[in-house]
């Protein structure tokens, strides 16, 4: 279960949600940055898709609302924010650095999606709130589909909808 106080708080614990949720999703991005950059085309023709019709290469990586540093109004949950604000942070750093390569990197909030991690505040969320798997895809295929240049390096929700760090 989340931490809800500092007392609860494993360093196990907290290291394997940051290795799980951060350092996955960098390690990730780092060993696939040559097929990226090698199926892209330079960011001076950077556009929503390239003459060939061809999209641009994106990085969309699965945070949560809960890794806004200037959304957390309940605290909690300790190991998960971290490893998500952590998330954020190499997002908006990758995002700089592969922009010049035109790769677009974003971090997504996917909504409150029925899986065993929701499974046991389910019961808390507003039905219209909580959401089927293939209805979050859905919906963030959509967005990843509406991304271009001004995007990268952004924070957006399952409606694409620009969420503050």
């Amino acid at each position: 279960a989340p931490e809800r106080a500092l007392a609860q708080i494993s360093r196990e614990w907290m290291l394997k949600t940051l290795e799980v949720n951060s350092i996955g999703p960098i390690m990730l991005t780092q060993a696939l940055e040559p097929l990226l950059k090698s199926k892209n085309r330079p960011v001076a023709s950077m556009t929503s898709s390239s003459p060939e019709g061809r999209p641009p290469s994106v990085v969309a990586s699965l945070s949560a609302r809960v890794g806004s540093i200037n959304d957390n109004r309940l605290g909690g949950w300790y190991s998960y924010r971290v490893s998500k604000a952590a998330l954020n942070m190499a997002t908006k750093n990758m995002a700089l650095e592969l922009k010049r390569s035109g790769i677009l990197v974003v971090s997504l909030h996917p909504g409150t999606t029925e899986t065993g991690l929701s499974e046991p505040f389910a019961k808390n969320v507003r039905p219209e709130k909580l959401f089927s798997p293939s209805f979050t895809v859905s919906q963030l295929l959509g967005v990843i589909g509406g991304l271009d240049e001004r995007h990268t390096g952004g924070f957006y929700a399952w409606d694409g909808q620009p969420i503050e760090w």
